[in-house]
């Protein structure tokens, strides 16, 4: 909206111009983003606090997180007000690709906006319910995949791409859309698994979103996409600015989610974040790469499947706690040890999957 209006002026004034890059743009909406969340959150937090929207602790837990009780949650909204403002201002608002991560952002945050509200309000312990939560996901999942898959812009709408190898490229058919639902609602639910300590989920976040900036950026440019032998998407270049639009409100978000943490980001923030990464990997056909880059995210997840099968199988627990973020507390590391360990595991997963561009 405001980049249209600044860059029609080029006409009348040539350095205007320069808001036709998709870099410039990229860097405005990731300051735009980082400067709101540092506006709103004080307030919000005020706010939450004031309607007692506070997170419940599990008494069955790490001790140490028993102290947390009474720290506001639902902070997640800040994140969402941040990056859907920052994309009002600086995002093409004719781009298909766009509103497709935007519908995935915000319909997962209202699905979790519910469930936080009901466990924090409605003191409903299971929040939401499952089927009603998982259908959601589903329903918002299938409807973005749908789009994607019937978008005529695209000429490989159906592929599935192998990092690794230059032109092994797998037709789906039809079947790219349930695939692309478990891509989107399983990156919706390992986000929300991970964030269980202070700052450790958005910090991936934050990652995460800087190597897809990258990816989405080289897709999206001809020439790159050509030298790296990588599929070109024309126009999906423009979802780099959601990608700094996603690191600002992230790294905004951090400076009061670190630990100590004075908001948690909720159900509507994890949720929201998680369905928006999955939604960017299947737009730009790099759904295997997210798995890498989003590595501790899958490490979460499949921690919790394994203790849930191994305990109904045999009656033993594979880890002490799971997400298994829990399990290294319980062995003795410390919060803040976690949190950092795991963040130097994700930027080596990172470098590792921005190194399969070139590795092909």
């Amino acid at each position: 909206m405001l980049y249209e209006l600044l860059y029609s002026l080029y006409v009348y004034f040539t350095p205007f111009n320069v808001f036709r890059y998709i870099t410039f743009r990229t860097a405005l909406a990731a300051l735009t983003a980082m400067v709101i969340t540092f506006i709103i959150a004080p307030r919000i937090i005020k706010w939450l606090k004031r309607i007692s929207m506070t997170q419940q602790i599990r008494d069955d837990g790490p001790k140490s997180h028993l102290s947390k009780a009474g720290t506001p949650t639902m902070g997640g909204i800040i994140i969402i007000i941040s990056i859907v403002l920052s994309m009002m201002m600086w995002g093409n608002l004719t781009s298909i690709y766009n509103w497709m991560v935007l519908v995935s952002l915000v319909g997962f945050g209202l699905i979790g906006f519910i469930d936080d509200y009901l466990k924090a309000v409605k003191k409903n312990p299971k929040g939401l319910r499952g089927w009603y939560k998982f259908g959601g996901q589903v329903a918002i999942a299938s409807a973005v995949s749908v789009f994607l898959y019937m978008n005529p812009e695209d000429p490989y709408n159906s592929v599935l791409s192998i990092p690794f190898f230059k032109k092994w490229l797998i037709d789906l058919g039809m079947f790219y859309i349930p695939f692309s639902v478990l891509v989107i609602v399983g990156s919706s639910n390992a986000v929300n698994l991970t964030d269980g300590i202070d700052g450790l989920a958005i910090g991936l976040v934050a990652i995460a979103a800087l190597v897809n900036g990258a990816l989405v950026y080289l897709s999206g440019h001809a020439v790159f996409a050509k030298y790296l032998q990588v599929i070109y998407i024309a126009g999906i270049g423009e979802l780099t600015v959601f990608c700094g639009a996603l690191l600002g409100a992230s790294l905004g978000f951090l400076w009061y989610n670190a630990y100590p943490a004075q908001v948690f980001m909720g159900d509507v923030g994890s949720l929201g974040l998680g369905g928006a990464l999955g939604t960017l990997a299947v737009v730009t056909k790099h759904e295997i790469v997210l798995a890498v880059v989003g590595g501790i995210f899958v490490i979460e997840t499949l921690s919790v499947v394994l203790q849930v099968a191994s305990y109904k199988l045999t009656g033993r627990r594979i880890f002490k706690m799971a997400p298994i973020h829990h399990h290294f507390e319980l062995k003795g590391w410390s919060e803040p040890k976690v949190i950092v360990r795991f963040w130097i595991v994700g930027v080596i997963l990172a470098l590792f999957s921005l190194a399969t561009l070139k590795l092909r």
